[in-house]
């Protein structure tokens, strides 16, 4: 074994400790009740994978999910806003980067007063699921489960959006449109509560458009979609077409009376360059205004 490769291993078991400890640290609340739908198969173990080259080597690359939950970040009790928001961490639907868009972004909403909750939805992509219909389920069943919570997490069941990045980003799309179409049979009264986010933050968002650039069928907004807020750099390697072309489809539709002004149906920060991915928190992320007046 290589010098180099010791000290990848070195790093990653380092990593996974402090993940352990982190976790340990942190409320976690279980998605599905008993058995996960949808599952037909043993994945093994949930790890975290090397990065690959090129890849930056302090991102937690989390894989193997099969057991869905929400790890819960809650600001001092008297600094909440009563806002929650339920943070979908990005990673093509193979592996979710489990601090960067994850963890990272819920510290820095608790900052501003927000509570927020990381979902573990399931990756990698199973075999015959190309519409990605198992993460979208894990967040249609998170978002009735934190509204079923509302009072005892000190969250206005009103004030409850999704945020995702890149396939979150994607995954976050999918609950503020298809929310009236739950992907599983209800199990329990938690499936009574309404799964349709009050907001969602879509940042960097992947696989909105067809190859010519136009928004596939599926991700139609219509006047009662929820509004949304896209963040996107030109030069991002994830097509900034995707969060364009909702943008122009969100403000073609008609804005829901309960909205205050027309551009918060569908607004939009496009940035000519930026790294990526963004890093949360003012300047690059929506400044705590923006996500605050949701």
């Amino acid at each position: 074994m290589t010098r180099r490769a010791l000290e990848i291993g070195g790093l990653m078991n380092f990593l996974m400790l402090t993940s352990m400890v982190a976790a340990a640290d942190r409320p976690m609340i279980d998605v599905w009740p008993a058995k996960v739908p949808g599952e037909v198969k043993e994945l093994g173990p949930e790890e975290l994978r090397p990065p690959q080259p090129k890849q930056r080597a302090d991102v937690q690359r989390l894989t193997n999910v099969s057991k869905p939950t929400l790890t819960l970040f809650q600001p001092p009790e008297g600094k909440r806003n009563g806002a929650g928001v339920v943070i979908c961490p990005g990673g093509g639907y193979s592996i979710l980067a489990w601090d960067l868009e994850g963890t990272e972004v819920a510290e820095w909403l608790n900052s501003i007063g927000v509570t927020a909750l990381v979902l573990k939805y399931r990756v990698p992509r199973r075999d015959g699921d190309s519409a990605n219909k198992l993460p979208l389920m894990d967040a249609q069943r998170s978002l009735s489960l934190v509204r079923s919570k509302a009072s005892e997490l000190g969250v206005d069941p009103r004030r409850i959006g999704i945020l995702g990045f890149s396939a979150g980003g994607n995954l976050a799309a999918g609950a503020c449109i298809k929310y009236g179409e739950r992907q599983y049979d209800k199990l329990d009264v938690v499936d009574e509560v309404s799964c349709r986010p009050d907001f969602g933050v879509l940042v960097y968002p992947a696989y909105l458009v067809d190859n010519s650039g136009s928004l596939k069928p599926e991700y139609q907004p219509t006047k009662e979609t929820p509004p949304m807020f896209f963040a996107h750099a030109l030069n991002d390697g994830v097509t900034p077409d995707s969060s364009i072309a909702m943008t122009r489809a969100s403000k073609r539709s008609a804005c829901r009376p309960s909205c205050t002004c027309t551009i918060r149906a569908a607004t939009a920060l496009v940035c000519e360059r930026a790294s990526s991915p963004a890093t949360p928190g003012p300047p690059a992320a929506p400044s705590g205004s923006s996500i605050g007046s949701y």
